[in-house]
């Protein structure tokens, strides 16, 4: 049993703010250990529920955080930014579940640790067919299309939140933190967080036979609004976006995994805007 595991950072264990998930801060080396660690955790309680093997998606920032050299051996890793499908790079039909470690709550959510959709310098929301999503919701989608179901999501308690309500009640979510502000949380130590991402992992591929991908039938419509003008003014390059106001724009596909890539593009774009391409 192939379980895909796409790891974020902002939800990993301890993590408050910037300092712990920015690389040029001295604290960061110290949060990236403990990103591997609730990886190995999660691998850890899916092989004692019969998984045999992982495709673990370094998914933050760069994405060349996860310390290989303490990843647990059964995984393979993928890291590096060049990918089409971002933070669900290497997701098939052949993966038995998708698991969620280390996520966030989306942009604007209340009191949620360190809370953004995918560029926090452009981002201020994503609709996909009209609903608000994070990132969450966004890669459920992407693993659905493959006809995965996502089985765990780790991160605190406001995106344990929004996974019931965008992708649905039935994810396992194991809760490492509370949020009380943007920048403040109330922590787990390691050694429970750890413990309840084993546990909860193992839990969440004992009920994968009640588990259903999520499914987005096409054609598929995501609507980005930028932080600002110039970044979505850039995305128009591209003729398959539709320019909805000043900071809004939209592209539409046939199917989930073309549209998402459009709107990658856009946020690929988006980001190169902020200040001026050439800087």
């Amino acid at each position: 049993m192939r379980i895909y595991i796409s790891v974020d950072m902002e939800g990993i264990t301890g993590v408050a703010g910037y300092p712990h998930v920015n690389e040029r801060h001295a604290e960061y080396q110290r949060f990236r250990r403990l990103m591997t660690q609730d990886v190995n955790a999660a691998i850890e309680g899916a092989l004692a529920a019969g998984a045999t093997e992982f495709l673990v998606n370094d998914s933050h920032s760069t994405m060349y955080n996860i310390l290989l050299e303490e990843l647990h051996p059964k995984a393979r890793l993928i890291c590096g930014s060049n990918k089409q499908l971002c933070q669900m790079e290497g997701i098939g039909p052949d993966f038995a579940a998708a698991f969620f470690v280390g996520y966030h709550a989306r942009e604007g959510a209340e009191a949620a640790v360190i809370n953004h959709t995918l560029m926090w310098s452009a981002v201020t929301m994503i609709r996909c067919n009209g609903r608000e999503v994070g990132e969450s919701a966004l890669n459920a989608g992407i693993a659905g299309a493959y006809g995965v179901p996502v089985a765990l999501v780790t991160g605190d308690d406001k995106v344990a939140q929004e996974v019931a309500e965008t992708i649905g009640p039935e994810v396992v979510t194991a809760v490492v933190k509370r949020g009380l502000d943007r920048f403040v949380a109330e922590c787990l130590p390691p050694a429970s967080s750890h413990d309840l991402i084993r546990r909860f992992a193992e839990a969440a591929l004992r009920k994968l036979p009640a588990l259903e991908p999520m499914h987005v039938n096409g054609p598929v419509t995501f609507t980005v609004t930028f932080k600002s003008t110039a970044q979505a003014a850039l995305t128009t390059l591209f003729p398959v976006v539709e320019r909805v106001d000043s900071k809004t724009v939209s592209v539409t596909g046939p199917d989930y995994v073309s549209a998402f890539k459009q709107l990658w593009g856009c946020l690929l774009l988006g980001h190169a805007a902020e200040g001026g391409v050439f800087k």
